[in-house]
């Protein structure tokens, strides 16, 4: 058995950090996987080194966690998400040559005999905040939404990149051919049309178009569903679980878990690596 943890969609939010710290030393597991949006939230980053100080703060506190536990410190295996600044993967590279955490986007890691990948571009969002947003199968965007050309970022993107670049080329890029049944991969943006992706937009229009409930990546659930991975892991959708009932989705072989949450609590997702359908979603406070 390999305990895990999964959360993501943190926004930097000190109380849960600290009921997620709190959880580490009491149950031990031997990996915890962070789905993205770990930052403080809003385009005002841009004015300030608000995700340097966080993230400095953050990196103490898991090194006098790391100081306590000894060989029961976990794996941390992370990426950002579309509300955290691309910058901050400077600071991400310093506290993963401390051994405290792992940064996985478009990378490969090894646990226990499973490959583990991280991605995470999202789709278009309404939001002007672009360095992880990408075009999703075409360079088609849902009404309501703001074009990846447009909007601000925090590092400089090749305009071709950024033109024509998809999450779908993306996919086939970074994955490795072949069977995927031990692989598990961690996404921002979960599938579309799942019960992981449904948005509270009921009865909502743009210029008359009614908008999309299901806000996820066409070209993740394709993925899944054509490549079949042991496991992929998701966030950015907050309100799904609340909305459908369910935190987790079966697509074929593949199981799909959503730690996003709409709530002031922290969302803690516990499986075992072999057996994650049997997953359990709890609502910490701290």
């Amino acid at each position: 058995m390999t305990a895990c943890f999964f959360a993501s969609d943190l926004h930097g939010h000190p109380d849960r950090y600290e009921s997620l710290l709190e959880a580490i030393a009491e149950d031990r597991p031997e990996v915890v996987f962070l789905g993205g949006d770990l930052l403080p939230s809003g385009v005002r980053r841009l004015l300030s080194d608000d995700d340097e100080d966080f993230l400095g703060g953050l990196a103490r506190e898991l090194g006098q966690l790391r100081d306590a536990l000894g060989t029961e410190y976990p794996r941390i295996l992370l990426i950002l998400g579309n509300d955290d600044g691309r910058d901050a993967e400077v600071e991400l590279c310093r506290g993963e040559a401390m051994g405290l955490w792992e940064y996985l986007h478009g990378r490969r890691a090894e646990v226990a005999g499973f490959a583990v990948w991280g991605y995470a571009f999202v789709p278009p969002t309404p939001f002007l905040f672009k360095d992880w947003e990408r075009y999703d199968v075409s360079r088609f965007v849902d009404p309501g939404c703001v074009s990846p050309e447009e909007g601000v970022r925090t590092v400089a993107v090749p305009e071709n990149e950024v033109r024509f670049g998809t999450i779908a080329r993306d996919l086939d890029a970074i994955l490795p051919d072949g069977d995927l049944s031990r692989t598990v991969v961690l996404f921002h943006a979960p599938p579309h049309d799942s019960r992981l992706d449904r948005a509270a937009l009921d009865g909502k229009t743009f210029e008359g178009v009614p908008l999309d409930l299901h806000i996820g990546s066409i070209a993740i659930r394709r993925f899944i569903e054509e490549r079949q991975p042991h496991l992929t892991l998701h966030g950015h959708v907050h309100e799904s679980t609340r909305l459908t009932g369910s935190f987790m989705e079966q697509l074929g072989r593949t199981v799909a878990l959503q730690a996003a949450h709409d709530g002031p609590e922290l969302c803690l997702l516990r499986f075992d690596l072999e057996t994650p359908a049997t997953a359990t979603r709890t609502l910490l406070r701290a």
